[in-house]
C-alpha cells in the first residue's frame, strides 16, 4: 500500500471557538517532527503544534509566518509582499504565535502557541499562512586539514567552509471566517506506464468557497483494503482545480488494470466523510 504522509474546516460563532486537528497526522523532516500537519480555526481562537527533537543532539529552529499559493499542478509558491492579495495580508495580521525561536533537546517536545484575532468587519472568508519551521546550523568552526589529514585549530589556518544542510517543514494555519462550504470532484483518471511502474494521473475539482482536504483512495473490486492510499491531499481556495500525479509500484500497476472505485474522503481524524467518488476503468 502506497502511503504519504502529509507535508495541508462555518457558522461563525458567538464566542471565538478554536478547530484544532489535534489527531492529525505528524511530519517530519531532518531530526523534526511536527503534529499536527494543519491547524484550522473557525471564527478564530487558539491553537498550538507540538515540535520534537528526533535526533541525538540538541538543535535550533527558527519559526516564521508565510504566504503560499497553490498551482493548478498541486504545487504551492511563495508569495512575496509586494504580490500579496488584501486577503492574503489579513491573514498575516491576524495570525500570532510564540515563541519565534526555539531550542530543542533530544526527545524533548515542545509546543509553539498559535491564535489568531480577526479585526472587527472583517469579510467572511478563508484565511490562511503557512507556518515555517527551519533548522538554523551549527555556527562551530571547521577546523582545515593539514596536508597530512589531520584537522588543526581554526586559529592556526584559519576557518573552512562547511555546506549544511538546512531542513523545514511548512504546515498550513487557516483561519476560517463565516458559513462556508467546500467539496470537490475527480475526473479524468488515467495510467501511464513506464516500463513495470507508472503514474495514475487524476484531476480533482473543488467546489464552494473554503479549501477541501483528504486521501484518495483507490479500490479494486472484491478488495477490501486499497490499491493506493495517498493522505494528505488539499485543494486550496485560490485555485477551482488541480492535478495530481501519484507514482505507481510494479505491483499495484497489475492489480490497478480494468473498474477501480477512486474515492476522495476527509482524514480518519475528521470523520472520514465521502467528498467524491468515481468509478473508472483503468488500462
Amino acid at each position: 500500500m502506497f502511503q504519504v504522509l502529509a507535508r495541508f474546516r462555518m457558522l461563525r460563532p458567538v464566542a471565538i471557538v478554536a478547530v484544532v486537528c489535534a489527531a492529525a497526522p505528524a511530519q517530519a523532516q531532518g531530526d523534526l517532527l511536527v503534529a499536527p500537519t494543519r491547524v484550522v480555526m473557525s471564527g478564530g481562537g487558539a491553537s498550538q503544534v507540538v515540535l520534537s527533537n528526533i535526533g541525538e543532539n540538541p538543535a535550533t529552529y527558527r519559526i516564521t509566518l508565510e504566504l503560499r499559493r497553490m498551482t493548478p499542478n498541486g504545487d504551492t509558491v511563495e508569495v512575496s509582499d509586494a504580490d500579496a492579495t488584501a486577503q492574503e495580508r489579513a491573514a498575516l495580521d491576524m495570525v500570532r504565535y510564540a515563541p519565534r525561536r526555539i531550542l530543542l533537546q533530544p526527545n524533548q517536545p515542545q509546543a509553539v502557541r498559535i491564535s489568531a484575532r480577526p479585526p472587527e468587519g472583517l469579510p467572511d472568508g478563508e484565511y490562511r499562512v503557512h507556518m515555517s519551521f527551519r533548522a538554523i546550523p551549527d555556527a562551530t568552526p571547521v577546523a582545515a586539514p593539514t596536508p597530512g589529514g589531520e584537522a588543526t585549530p581554526p586559529s592556526a589556518q584559519g576557518l573552512s567552509i562547511r555546506l549544511t544542510p538546512v531542513y523545514g517543514i511548512t504546515i498550513p494555519v487557516i483561519v476560517r471566517m463565516g458559513q462556508l462550504q467546500g467539496g470537490a470532484t475527480l475526473a479524468n483518471p488515467r495510467i501511464e506506464r513506464t516500463g513495470a511502474t507508472g503514474q495514475l494521473h487524476l484531476d480533482l475539482g473543488r467546489t464552494g468557497d473554503r479549501s477541501v482536504y483528504g486521501e484518495v483512495r483507490v479500490i479494486a473490486p472484491g478488495q477490501r483494503d486499497p490499491v493506493m492510499l495517498v493522505r494528505g491531499i488539499a485543494i486550496y481556495p485560490e485555485v477551482s482545480a488541480r492535478k495530481l500525479v501519484l507514482p505507481v509500484t510494479a505491483d499495484q500497476l497489475a492489480r490497478l488494470r480494468g473498474p477501480v472505485r477512486i474515492e476522495y474522503r476527509e482524514p480518519a481524524e475528521a470523520g472520514g466523510g465521502l467528498i467524491a467518488a468515481l468509478d473508472a476503468n483503468l488500462r
